[in-house]
């Protein structure tokens, strides 16, 4: 029986381990053809040959995803490979976690790097493929599937560079869905939970998100995440764009985005000793928003 993906053709950055392994696999399964991409071609590779024994279709790509002209080079692998381009699934990331106090901007330029700019890259690519199509006469059915995380939405303490850039991703997400929508294209991020290299470099995390000794449900398994990207790589999300999606283990939400408040309206200027009253009105009206992680 096909899958909800079949032959929709689906590019997956940083897909040598963690979630884009997993991102990779799945989509394999639901029949997309995939391009597995990593810096690590050699995980990368492990994840096609994974893919090819299952029966599925994947090719390895070597593109960085932080140089413009060779994620272009990407896009043009997808299309010559398989013929066609569907989705693209920005997944690949890093960290360097310091208390801001302490970041330097190397540290601040190497995450700003691989999340945001690394987001727009194969993404920009993508789209002018697309709007070609389009332009050309041909429908689309293109889907940008981003990555941002909790420490975005909320801020996360000894991680302002991740945050801001996970934030900067959500963003992202919002405007590529109101500009996109002309083109056959949607936009959503997912903000998943799971256990990846990256959430389980902390002893305490790892034990915590250790799988399950019995056949019981393993929460953290990063496919639980990735039937979630599967299903808005494929023609059935059509009618969703624009959608933050929360998703670990069997848990699948929409986070809300900052929204406007009635506010207090003077009708004139305020002078700067009377903003004070209407911080204070303000302040008691309003519903906080969730903790910063770790505060």
């Amino acid at each position: 029986m096909s899958g909800i993906c079949q032959d929709r053709v689906v590019i997956v950055t940083g897909a040598g381990g963690g979630l884009g392994a997993a991102h990779a696999r799945v989509l394999a399964a639901e029949g997309a053809q995939v391009l597995v991409n990593d810096i690590n071609t050699e995980a990368a590779q492990a994840v096609v040959d994974e893919i090819l024994t299952s029966g599925g279709r994947a090719v390895v790509n070597r593109s960085d995803i932080t140089n413009y002209e060779s994620s272009g080079e990407a896009v043009k692998q997808a299309l010559d490979t398989f013929g066609d381009l569907h989705a693209v699934v920005n997944n690949a990331g890093n960290n360097r976690d310091r208390m801001f106090a302490s970041l330097s901007e190397a540290d601040w330029d190497a995450v700003m790097a691989v999340h945001l700019k690394g987001h727009f890259c194969i993404a920009s690519h993508a789209v002018q493929y697309w709007r070609h199509q389009v332009k050309s006469g041909v429908a689309v059915s293109g889907r940008l599937v981003n990555t941002t995380s909790g420490a975005g939405l909320q801020g996360s303490v000894g991680q302002s560079n991740y945050a801001a850039a996970k934030a900067g991703i959500a963003a992202l997400t919002l405007n590529q869905a109101a500009e996109l929508g002309r083109y056959g294209v949607t936009a959503n991020a997912i903000c998943p939970v799971a256990r990846t290299g990256m959430t389980t470099a902390v002893p305490a995390m790892a034990e915590r998100m250790a799988a399950p000794d019995d056949n019981s449900f393993d929460h953290f398994a990063p496919e639980n995440v990735s039937s979630v990207v599967a299903w808005l790589c494929s023609g059935r999300s059509a009618h969703v764009t624009g959608k933050i999606i929360e998703a670990e283990g069997g848990r699948i939400a929409i986070a809300d985005g900052w929204r406007s408040t009635d506010g207090v309206d003077k009708g004139s200027r305020w002078a700067p000793a009377d903003v004070g009253d209407a911080m204070a009105i303000l302040l008691e009206q309003e519903v906080p928003a969730q903790a910063v992680w770790g505060s």
